[in-house]
């Protein structure tokens, strides 16, 4: 039996590894503008003003960044056309688990945004968090994120013993892989916010590389009820995806989230399933790739990008097996 500490008061525990390897750093370090040829006085001085990452730089406006002092605006656009380089460079895409998965997605799950899927249920929403818990861990000449996984949990689904046959699969010590998933369970949709705040003070200090939330919608459908309280619950639920797109930005991580299905009234009786994902446009701006799965015969189960900026609409078949998301047998 594999020990794992749960952490159900709303605090974020890690599960150290007893020998924490060198890993790389998890995002761009303010440190690297040096090599873009920006001054050493000039990244103390952003340093002063508590930007730490090119991640963070690219959140203020030259505006404000003006406002430092010493800084022109001239070194301003300068700065910032450096920042922007390295953090294009930063990109990184994780494996599926699945080579037809991948290709669909034009090579994974990408760092820097956020990834929504959503079904049915059992249409393997949360089988393909799991399996991305263990791939991201990988190094990246295999595809993985070189990384530690942070996993929010609102309806219970994260299963330890899930874990255990994905990382044989891939050739990896189950103890170790279970070290590095930060794990926490939330209980509202308050509570759900809070642990963000949290994790990004934990992202700061630790190679993170993925941030699950499995799933993003269901303790606000449980808070918010009825038609009255609609508005509040998308203005929640908006402060929540802006924090989410603040982290990946931030610190280089993919941040893959589930959405349940809602009937769709308007989806008339000549469309073979008139079912859409909860949350409405709030949801749908806030996502930069949606996937929408369905299931297959058998363990086979469809993908299909239902939206993303730079894909085309195209599916893909896959599998569910207890070693995560594979390729569909024939």
């Amino acid at each position: 039996m594999i020990d794992v500490k749960f952490e159900d008061q709303g605090q974020l525990q890690l599960l150290d590894r007893e020998e924490a390897e060198e890993e790389e750093d998890c995002f761009e370090s303010i440190d690297k503008l040096i090599s873009q040829g920006i001054n050493a006085g000039d990244i103390k001085k952003l340093q002063d003003a508590g930007i730490y990452t090119c991640n963070g730089l690219m959140m203020h406006t030259k505006k404000s960044l003006t406002g430092i002092k010493g800084l022109s605006e001239a070194k301003v656009d300068k700065i910032c056309e450096a920042a922007e380089k390295l953090v294009r460079k930063s990109v990184i895409r994780i494996t599926t688990g699945s080579q037809a998965l991948d290709e669909l997605l034009g090579g994974g799950i990408e760092t820097l945004s956020i990834t929504e899927a959503f079904g049915e249920f059992r249409s393997g929403k949360t089988q393909l968090a799991h399996t991305l818990c263990v791939s991201t861990q990988l190094p990246i000449h295999m595809h993985g994120g070189n990384g530690k996984v942070a996993y929010i949990d609102t309806e219970g689904t994260f299963r330890p013993d899930r874990i255990v046959p994905i990382a044989e699969r891939f050739g990896m010590d189950a103890n170790a892989v279970l070290d590095n998933i930060i794990y926490a369970r939330a209980y509202t949709y308050e509570h759900q916010y809070n642990l963000l705040l949290g994790l990004a003070a934990k992202m700061a200090e630790e190679p993170f590389r993925l941030l699950i939330v499995d799933s993003v919608i269901a303790l606000f459908r449980v808070d918010f009820s009825g038609r009255g309280e609609l508005a509040e619950r998308q203005q929640k639920l908006a402060q929540m995806l802006s924090r989410l797109t603040k982290i990946a930005e931030e610190f280089n991580v993919a941040v893959y989230m589930t959405n349940q299905v809602i009937a769709d009234p308007g989806g008339g009786m000549f469309i073979s399933d008139p079912k859409k994902p909860a949350g409405g446009h709030v949801l749908a701006h806030a996502s930069t790739i949606r996937l929408m799965l369905r299931k297959g015969k058998g363990e086979q189960r469809v993908c299909k990008i239902f939206d993303a900026p730079n894909l085309p609409e195209a599916e893909a078949v896959f599998q569910i097996t207890p070693g995560g998301i594979m390729d569909a047998k024939d």
